[in-house]
């Protein structure tokens, strides 16, 4: 772990530590940053050894460290150009990338007091491999790619002056921890796991974080670590030291403005090279937990240590466990409201090394209600953890490792093994921290993951362990593993646990939850990775990219889309995929909200992946900003500590119905009694129609159901929208729902319009001039199937899939007019939408009324309304099925009323004209697979 050092004389220490000595943040006397100007010299062959390289002067180029050679433009510059292809949709684009060995080196004056001192350099974040020469004698090697490289100079260094060069090596030192995929024809794009990818975090070379030697006694103490134990209510303090020994050890507990909570000394024991000691909680230390985030440092200094100087680590007062399949912190349950974050950051390709570029992230992600992030196959620097643990946040991190090969290579398990020690020893403090997994997705060895996690069980136990987060490895029964804390799973051996598998063939429901499937689970279960539905690339979001990576993959969209006419589209396409997003997100949330045995979810994600083929699955972009598709405060209806959440049946109602619902309040913040809540119904138009007041409900933590029933016969004589509200009375916590009323009796025909499924009936009849609404039987249309879910994830990772992104239509379109609707889909189109299909249209022909977004591969004119005149007549032409069973199905029979209520008013005039062959071109009962008309792989 990265040690803390204050600096306290020797009469403080006797009296047990004052508050002077608890300097966290300010570098010590004993502290000489490396920060600053370097040489560097690149070394693509691997030619130099200590001979040839490290003895002499690099005489190379110049570079300010910490930084990356990208930071430094140092590297090959890339050539490409924006194109649909899948060198450029793979993932953002390096402006200069190199990997392979590169040689650093500077000159150093170490101080005459360090004379007989130990010296210690610390690279905090390197990636991968480094090496360490002093006047060009190697010290030593170090691998870690999730923590700090530290190297022991004191048999090195004396005061003066000496040369420091530090080989660095980013290729690949274990490929075997890493999953491969060839649908990336560049080799440096198909590593997938994200603390070595190109996908998101680069693979950069250089140096990041702190580059520090530090000075200390020669027993000054190693490795402090703090453990707090709510059940005895004491800490338990241990440390290294390369002499340990019994006896005294000063300790102070400060807060975090520097003033004092505890101050004394503890007799200390020793045991297998460690150092420990245990005190009674001090009065003045209050738990922690994401609503009252206290965090303390522990500073200390033995009496054997030769040294004024203290070592300190930062803590919190909190245990986290598991209890009868629930999730407890400080023995309360609490659910995670959680967020991947896979080491996204499109200005810099490498994380934040300071705590205010993580307290900046940690807001955004607070303001949409979030509580949790899992750290996909990485773990983030030091300074992620300082900023979740000020302000409450909850990590599950994870070894850099993405296998389906575990166990299998001896060196590779090794690796991961330590870097999983490292990843304790140097995070293991921080109250954030209070999950672990071995990494994602994993098969292979079981054994060998059983092995992993029960060794770091033993031997800590202030974070909850899993062997992996999800598998798809069969048999499902064998999951979760006996030595899993918790189980991170898309579904169970009895189903699902998400929508994403749901939602397209199951009709809309609101009063389902993941109990039948989830229940029997005996650990704490979170549902992984959920959402992963894509929305169309913001163009706008291109003259952000001012950093080490270029947007080469919106720009090639955006060139496409000029060229095919589309561009002046690109914003709705944006806003009206967003919102379908936002509502199926809505829901997936809300489901596992419901579940009383769910602990919490993961999304893939709240931001933007801009790889894996520009997975662009983001309410916001990959900057956490904006993209004007739902505000932090709306997300924050349905995503925050307390949710009312509602049960209703269907989406759908036919006028004579009774709305019937059943309120409940998921509650993750604390016990309160005599709450009233209020619940309303609006119409189309925004006049309450109905409401009540439910008093003295009493709300404990967790799941309180069946609180009161919403109960509303539907009387209407139009279509009309209807919105549900319940809130919690002097709080902000409300929620909102939809659902739309269709009258039973409309007309689906008309004497005035000839309604056909038959191309010859409907050219028969526009050769008389008649009005036409042409629907023929849409299993017999070319295009791609009618689906109500968005693309899944990407189209240039999983091309094999129906890919559309949803409707776009304009509400006051007066085709429209009896079918409320917004821009977008809605769950009203459920039924609409699955019983279609996309067909592809000449926009200087026809003119769409109800378009279909495709995807951002193809970016071809989808539609599944389109009108026309036809000759002397005038045509609407319909993929979507509006003639079967419209007694069964109310949106079908309303939209097909609508659209024959306009082709009979004067504002039906079509401006385009289109030849019937055209229409006809379209029926065949081939399909054509949506990805295959633009092979970008070439």
């Amino acid at each position: 772990m990265k040690k803390r050092y204050s600096t306290i004389f020797s009469a403080l220490l006797a009296l047990g530590m004052t508050a002077c000595g608890t300097t966290n943040d300010t570098p010590s006397p004993q502290s000489l940053s490396l920060a600053g100007e370097w040489q560097v010299k690149l070394d693509p062959q691997n030619v130099g050894n200590s001979e040839n390289w490290a003895q002499q002067a690099i005489n190379g180029q110049s570079i300010a460290l910490p930084a990356t050679l990208d930071d430094a433009q140092i590297g090959t510059k890339n050539t490409r150009k924006p194109a649909i292809n899948n060198y450029v949709l793979s993932h953002l684009t390096r402006e200069y990338e190199y990997i392979g060995v590169a040689w650093y080196q500077k000159e150093v004056t170490i101080p005459q007091e360090w004379q007989g001192e130990s010296i210690e350099l610390e690279l905090e974040r390197v990636i991968w491999e480094s090496e360490v020469f002093v006047d060009g004698k190697s010290v030593g090697k170090q691998d870690s790619l999730i923590a700090p490289h530290h190297f022991d100079l004191t048999q090195y260094l004396t005061p003066g002056s000496h040369t420091i060069t530090v080989r660095i090596d980013n290729g690949d030192q274990h490929p075997e921890i890493n999953i491969t995929s060839d649908k990336y024809p560049l080799e440096s794009s198909q590593q997938m796991a994200h603390a070595y990818t190109n996908h998101t975090q680069i693979k950069w070379n250089g140096m990041l974080g702190d580059i520090e030697l530090t000075a200390n006694s020669q027993n000054t103490p190693d490795n402090l670590q703090v453990y707090p134990s709510l059940a005895d209510n004491t800490i338990t303090v241990s440390f290294a030291q390369k002499t340990p020994a019994a006896g005294a050890v000063a300790y102070t507990i400060t807060k975090a403005d520097g003033s004092v909570v505890a101050k004394g000394t503890a007799d200390a024991k020793t045991a297998e090279g460690k150092v420990t000691f245990t005190i009674a909680k001090p009065e003045g230390v209050e738990l922690w937990d994401e609503f009252n985030p206290n965090v303390y440092t522990l500073a200390v200094n033995p009496e054997n240590s030769g040294s004024d100087v203290a070592v300190s680590a930062t803590f919190g007062f909190r245990e986290v466990s598991q209890a009868n399949g629930d999730l407890l912190l400080n023995g309360q349950r609490i659910f995670l409201r959680g967020n991947l974050d896979a080491a996204i950051f499109p200005l810099t390709g490498h994380p934040p090394m300071d705590k205010e570029g993580w307290l900046e992230i940690l807001k955004q992600a607070k303001a949409y209600g979030l509580n949790h992030f899992r750290f996909h196959s990485w773990a983030p620097p030091a300074a992620a953890f300082e900023a979740a643990d000020e302000v409450g946040f909850y990590y599950q991190v994870e070894l850099p490792h993405w296998s389906l090969i575990v166990g299998q290579d001896e060196s590779a398990t090794d690796f991961l093994r330590r870097e999983g020690q490292r990843i304790i020893d140097e995070y293991g403090n921080h109250p954030s921290f209070i999950m672990m997994a071995m990494g994602n997705e994993l098969e292979g060895d079981l054994n060998t993951l059983s092995s992993m996690v029960n060794d770091y069980k033993a031997q800590d136990g202030r974070h909850l362990y899993a062997s992996t987060a999800f598998s798809f490895q069969k048999p499902q029964a064998q999951w979760p593993l006996a030595v899993d804390e918790y189980y991170i799973t898309q579904w169970t051996e009895k189903g699902w646990v998400r929508g994403q598998g749901i939602f397209n063939t199951n009709s809309p429901s609101f009063d389902k939850d993941y109990t039948e499937n989830a229940e029997y689970i005996s650990v704490p279960l979170v549902s992984h990775e959920i959402g992963q539905y894509s929305v169309y690339p913001d163009m706008s979001e291109i003259p952000k990219y001012t950093g080490v990576l270029k947007p080469l993959n919106f720009m090639a969209i955006k060139q496409e889309l000029e060229e095919k006419n589309l561009i002046d589209l690109a914003d709705e396409f944006t806003y009206s995929s967003g919102k379908l997003a936002a509502i199926l997100y809505k829901e997936e949330i809300e489901r596992a909200l419901k579940t009383p045995s769910f602990d919490g979810f993961q999304l893939l994600q709240l931001q933007d992946f801009p790889g894996q083929g520009t997975a662009l699955v983001g309410l916001l972009n990959a900057f956490w900003g904006s993209k004007g598709v739902i505000s932090a405060e709306e997300f924050r209806e349905f995503n925050s500590e307390l949710v009312p959440l509602i049960r209703y049946s269907k989406a759908v109602y036919e006028n004579g119905e009774t709305f019937d619902a059943s309120i409940e309040v998921a509650n993750f913040f604390k016990d309160l009694s005599k709450q009233k809540i209020h619940w309303s119904i609006t119409d189309t138009a925004g006049t309450v129609v109905a409401q009540d007041d439910i008093s003295n409900v009493d709300l404990t933590i967790g799941n309180n159901v069946e609180l009161g029933t919403i109960s509303y016969k539907l009387d209407v004589d139009q279509a009309e929208q209807m919105t549900v509200k319940v809130s919690l009375e002097g709080t902000d916590y409300k929620n909102t729902w939809s659902f739309w009323v269709y009258p039973q009796d409309v007309a689906t025909e008309s004497d005035a319009v000839v309604s056909t499924t038959s191309f010859a009936e409907a050219e028969a009849a526009l050769k008389q001039g008649k009005t036409v609404f042409l629907n023929p039987d849409y299993n017999s249309l070319t295009g791609v199937d009618g689906r109500f879910v968005p693309v899944f994830w990407s189209p240039v990772h999983f091309p094999n899939q129906p890919s559309t992104m949803g409707l776009l239509m304009d509400p006051e379109h007066a085709a429209l007019a009896q079918f409320p609707t917004a821009s977008h889909t809605d769950w009203q189109w459920w039924d609409l939408a699955i019983k279609s299909k996309s067909v592809e249209v000449n926009e200087e022909q026809v003119t769409p009324i109800i378009r279909v977004i495709d995807n951002f591969v193809t970016n071809r004119h989808l539609a599944n309304v389109v009108e026309a005149k036809v000759g002397n007549g005038k045509l609407v032409f319909s993929s979507i099925d509006l003639t079967n069973d419209l007694a069964n199905r109310p949106a079908a029979r309303q939209l097909k009323h609508s659209i024959l209520e306009y082709m009979q008013s004067d504002a039906f005039a079509p401006s385009k004209t289109v030849e019937l062959e055209a229409l006809k071109a379209l029926q065949t009962n081939e399909e054509k697979a949506s990805f295959e008309t633009n092979d970008i792989y070439n």
